[in-house]
């Protein structure tokens, strides 16, 4: 295979792995709290400045040329979405770094979808977590609604109440390094080794965080990736029908 076949084969891998990446984050647009993914790379070295086994394998010309380009870890944005309004008495959202921690079976998971409700057992669940996402107060137990008692609202920084009484207030979780958060499906996120550490974030009551993902911008990107691999898929196949033809040629003279 030709130098160049590699580098575009390498090019249809990084584009295809866009948009995967994409494609996932214009599904989530409409994902209230939904943090989208970025694509990285970075430029592979030529194998003439890798020197492997520590062999001397400079050359004039290919030290010039790009090795093309190495999948990165994905990261994750973690710019605040845009606020709106909704008056819902359960709605939450937070301003500033941080996220809601909620219990999911035996684990502690963190979320920025503040759609909160009332599950059978009369505790403070998230919306979306079909009444198992247990919403957790400072303390980091669940919070739960009064038997008999009145309607529940959110009031200003978290305070949970009912019939004008605390009965919770909604936990945020900071950390000293976001890069080390994972995330596990249902627009949940595990801190794994993350530090957490006190946070000056605040929590807005009535409204909902937007997703950070710009459904506009998002489908001209994916027009892009889809141009971007396509080119790499003609030079693919010109190189190829090159090298044919090379071959040919050097059989007839043979």
């Amino acid at each position: 295979m030709t130098y160049g076949a590699y580098l575009s084969t390498a090019g249809m891998q990084a584009n295809e792995y866009r948009q995967n990446i994409m494609a996932n984050n214009l599904a989530n647009a409409d994902t209230h709290g939904f943090k989208h993914d970025l694509a990285v790379f970075s430029q592979r070295p030529v194998a003439s400045r890798m020197a492997p086994a520590g062999l001397s394998l400079r050359h004039l010309v290919l030290d010039g040329m790009s090795g093309g380009l190495s999948v990165r870890p994905t990261y994750h944005s973690f710019e605040q979405g845009a606020i709106e309004h909704t008056g819902q008495p359960l709605d939450a959202a937070i301003e500033g770094e941080g996220f809601f921690a909620v219990q999911d079976g035996d684990r502690v998971r963190y979320t920025r979808d503040g759609r909160m409700t009332f599950n059978a057992k009369g505790e403070l669940v998230l919306t979306a977590g079909e009444g198992r996402l247990r919403v957790l107060d400072q303390s980091g137990s669940p919070i739960r609604r009064l038997e008999g008692g009145g309607e529940v609202s959110i009031t200003g920084n978290g305070a949970v109440q009912q019939d004008g009484a605390e009965i919770g207030h909604i936990a945020v979780a900071s950390f000293t390094d976001l890069r080390r958060l994972r995330k596990v499906g249902s627009n949940l996120f595990e801190a794994g080794e993350a530090e957490q550490i006190p946070t000056t974030a605040t929590i807005v009551p009535n409204v909902l965080e937007q997703s950070t993902f710009d459904a506009v911008k998002g489908l001209t990107g994916m027009i892009e990736v889809q141009r971007a691999y396509e080119i790499n898929a003609r030079l693919l196949t010109m190189q190829d029908e090159s090298m044919g033809r090379l071959i040919q040629s050097v059989g007839r003279v043979a």
